[in-house]
Order: C-alpha cells, then sequence, then structure tokens
C-alpha cells in the first residue's frame, strides 16, 4: 500500500493514514468493527513564568458528550503590541464548545466546529489549534492549523505524527482577526485509523519543542506497565518537558530544528505549555458516549468504504 495518501478539498487539505503495523483482514474488519470504543481523558497544562499574564497563552477543552477534544496556543509574539492572545486562544476553545452543542454526537465535523468557532471569536490575537474527535465511522477526524498537532501511540510506540504547517520556521499557521492572519480554510484535515489501546497525545508546541517521541515511548513503556492513567501520563509527560525545557545542557527538538534552519538560539526557547492525552479503549455498556473502534478497511474488503493507506514509522509526514 501506499506510505501516506492527500486529497486537497476546496475548503481545505484532508490526509488520511493508516497507522503502520495493521493490516486488516475480513476477519479482523468485523471483529473490530462489532466493539466500541470511548475516550478517557487526561489533560495538564503548565504556563510560561509570567507574573503579568499567569493564565498563559493555552487552552484546551475536554467536550465528552461529543467525544471530542481541542488545543490552542495563542502566539506569544503579540505580547510586543499590549495584546493577550491567550485570550483569544480561550475565547476559541470556548466557542468550540459552543458550536459542538450543535452538532450530532457520533458524527461531529471538526472543520466546522473551528470554523463556527473562529467566527464567533473576535478579540485581538492570534492561535494555532487542533480539535480531535472521535467519530462513528471508525475514525478519528482531526482539523489543525499550526504547529499544534497530536502523536498516535500503540503498542508503547510512535506510529504517526501529524505533520506541521509553518510559513517559515518558528512562523506557524495561525487563526486570528488580523488581515495577515490564516483562516480556517487553511487547516489540514485528518483522518487516523485506531485500535482498542491506543494512546493519543495532543500537543501545543511547548510539547512538542521540548520532548522527543522516543522519550514519550520511554514513559509509556515505564508508566503502563500496570494499567493506564491518563491524567497520571498526562503529568509525567508534561513534567518531563518541563524539566527538559529548564536543561541548558539539553538538545532540544527545538534546538535541533533551529540549527536545521539556520538559525541560532542559546538555551530553551520556550517552555512547555499544553499537554494532553487521550486514550481509546474498549467502552462499557453503561457509557453513553461511545463510539466504534476506529479502523477503515479498502473497498475489496468491505464495500463502499475508502482505501486505506499505510504509514510506515521510516516514512510518517513529520
Amino acid at each position: 500500500m501506499a506510505s501516506a495518501a492527500k486529497k486537497r478539498r476546496l475548503e481545505g487539505v484532508e490526509e488520511t493514514a493508516m497507522a503502520e503495523n495493521f493490516i486488516p483482514t475480513i476477519e479482523s474488519a468485523y471483529k473490530i468493527n462489532s466493539l466500541q470504543l470511548g475516550m478517557k481523558v487526561g489533560a495538564l497544562y503548565f504556563p510560561k513564568l509570567d507574573y503579568s499574564n499567569p493564565k498563559g497563552d493555552d487552552a484546551y477543552f475536554v467536550h465528552e458528550e461529543k467525544q471530542t477534544i481541542g488545543v490552542a496556543d495563542g502566539v506569544g509574539g503579540w505580547a510586543k503590541l499590549g495584546v493577550d492572545a491567550g485570550i483569544y486562544a480561550r475565547k476559541l476553545m470556548n466557542n468550540c464548545v459552543i458550536a459542538l452543542d450543535y452538532e450530532v454526537k457520533g458524527d461531529v465535523d471538526p472543520r466546522r466546529v473551528l470554523q463556527e468557532a473562529f467566527l464567533s471569536t473576535k478579540a485581538e490575537g492570534s492561535s494555532t489549534v487542533c480539535v480531535i474527535s472521535l467519530r462513528d465511522d471508525n475514525c478519528l477526524h482531526v482539523v489543525n492549523v499550526g504547529d499544534s498537532g497530536f502523536m498516535l501511540f500503540r503498542n508503547n510506540q510512535c506510529v504517526y505524527r501529524s505533520p506541521l504547517q509553518q510559513h517559515r520556521f518558528n512562523f506557524p499557521y495561525q487563526l486570528g482577526n488580523n488581515e495577515n492572519s490564516d483562516r480556517p480554510s487553511d487547516a489540514l484535515e485528518i483522518k487516523v485509523f485506531v485500535e482498542p489501546g491506543d494512546i493519543v497525545v495532543a500537543f501545543t508546541d511547548g510539547l512538542l519543542d521540548n520532548v522527543y517521541p522516543e522519550e514519550i515511548e520511554e514513559i509509556l513503556m515505564r508508566e503502563t506497565k500496570g494499567g493506564v492513567c491518563p491524567q497520571k501520563l498526562a503529568f509525567t509527560i508534561a513534567t518531563a518537558a518541563l524539566e527538559n525545557s529548564l536543561d541548558e545542557r539539553s538538545c532540544s527538538p527545538f534546538a535541533k530544528a533551529a540549527s536545521l534552519a539556520g538559525c541560532k538560539y542559546v538555551g530553551e526557547a520556550k517552555i512547555v505549555k499544553i499537554h494532553r492525552r487521550l486514550q481509546v479503549n474498549r467502552a462499557r455498556k453503561h457509557i453513553s458516549n461511545v463510539s466504534y473502534p476506529l479502523i477503515t478497511y479498502p473497498k475489496d474488503l468491505t464495500e463502499g468504504r475508502d482505501v486505506s493507506y499505510k504509514v510506515s514509522k521510516r516514512n510518517r509526514l513529520l
């Protein structure tokens, strides 16, 4: 199968990805499709150490009923103009929650949610954003703007990471009301196929800049031996990012990326901001907000379904 597929859509870009090491069969198709999955969420936010802005620049939401989560990172550069971009990020997330009230459970359209939230957010500033929804069509549907995003872990291995959107190094795509800001139509739309027990780490750049996927793999191997506690994992991963950000000797992902881009940065440029993690697990019968396992099969296995694509670890889009 092809390593990845991209389909250009009128309102933006859609990427379809199959996590590696999964080859669907007719037997597995019927077996997995008969299960129901739900999401357990843990979240932790470490704002920058700034007494003038104790709430920081980031925000997130969890909408349990609609099985949808989101993170946003207000662009700190607005502070030079006296604007608190964290207000924009928080209002954007709040408006996402309001927009979700009009969505059908199990059939949430993250792009539509983001579009409605964007139109309702009138604050100054700008923000990156990632909205993830578990739908009844056996997919995680994701819409992402900028350098926020998510990673998918299966059996404690990172099998997929969402691509970044940057105009240039350290200048991510960002939603805002300024005429030069990006729009929801510029967002990358992603459809990801997952299995029971998969772990999704959603993040803003504070996590991405300070922790390598391999470090998260080590944490998962260590912390999930006796079972998975989402909130404990959120704390452990976010704390690792915080500690790395304070270590001047650390060759962080941000420092490495800056070097590759020909930029010079002394020490760490950012401290960890938001870390969120999401586990997809078999849902108990009494849980009302359940969905189905996230697998899609080629048309020759199940009639009428889209063709699936496999993303190898070596060739995944970074």
